[in-house]
């Protein structure tokens, strides 16, 4: 039987099983003072000094870049509020050691464009190396044979839609009455068609888990960055797949 996907197995190598909440590496938001699992926060970093001895703070989408970093933890909103009250650059100075740090007016929008970027990137990865099923009925097949790791959904597809292919996750999982579905992404299939190179992307699932990991991490970081949405629907369809992608993520 595949073991749920709230459940831990005991290990923690990249294609084990999902591993305990408690496993993920934490940090600290340095507006909020509250820590969180590394996989959802975005990190910034900053750029090397100018000849005025100057930096400018940058997301680090992937969280890669050398150095010292920052960790962000709050919502695109609430970064929006704390820099127009002249909050981010003090909580910058203080994490840097160093005042001599500009923050670009539109950091807001470079953050999620760089994650939605990263999302975008590991998507092609993930179909270059045939880990990404396509079409309805190629990925229910998948689904209900139980060979897929991670269900995903524009957030434009039909609720219709949505509800064949989570039935068969379900099926597949062997955890039918658990509720569980595919996680609806904030994008829409434009963006996921041109991510992919393919017209008309409505729904995918990836059957390779390390890539399903990588995919699941980019995602939660991506939507807790993007918070709550402004109409009702969008924040269900984002409630929708929370639990699918926080429990991948800390795999």
């Amino acid at each position: 039987m595949r073991t749920p996907t709230n459940e831990s197995v005991g290990s923690d190598t990249a294609d084990a099983p999902r591993l305990s909440k408690n496993a993920q590496p934490e940090r600290k938001c340095i507006l909020s003072g509250e820590a969180g699992p590394r996989d959802i926060l975005v990190r910034l970093a900053i750029s090397p000094e100018d000849a005025d001895g100057r930096c400018t703070i940058l997301p680090d989408a992937q969280a890669k870049a050398p150095g010292r970093g920052a960790w962000l933890g709050v919502s695109r909103g609430e970064l929006e509020t704390a820099m127009a009250k002249g909050h981010l650059k003090g909580a910058l100075a203080r994490s840097f050691k160093s005042g001599a740090i500009d923050v670009p007016d539109d950091l807001p929008a470079l953050i999620a464009s760089a994650l939605e970027g990263a999302f975008k990137d590991g998507l092609g990865l993930a179909k270059r190396a045939g880990h990404v099923v396509l079409g309805t009925a190629k990925i229910e097949d998948q689904l209900r044979k139980g060979r897929a790791e991670l269900l995903l959904h524009a957030s434009d597809s039909s609720q219709d839609g949505r509800k064949k292919l989570d039935q068969a996750w379900r099926v597949g999982r062997e955890i039918e009455g658990s509720g569980e579905r595919g996680a609806v992404l904030p994008l829409d299939r434009a963006a996921l068609s041109v991510a992919l190179g393919r017209e008309n992307v409505v729904h995918l699932a990836l059957i390779n888990r390390g890539g399903a990991q990588r995919i699941a991490s980019a995602i939660a970081r991506l939507q807790h960055f993007v918070g709550p949405q402004d109409a009702a629907n969008e924040q269900a369809k984002t409630e929708d797949g929370a639990q699918q992608l926080a429990g991948a993520a800390e795999e």
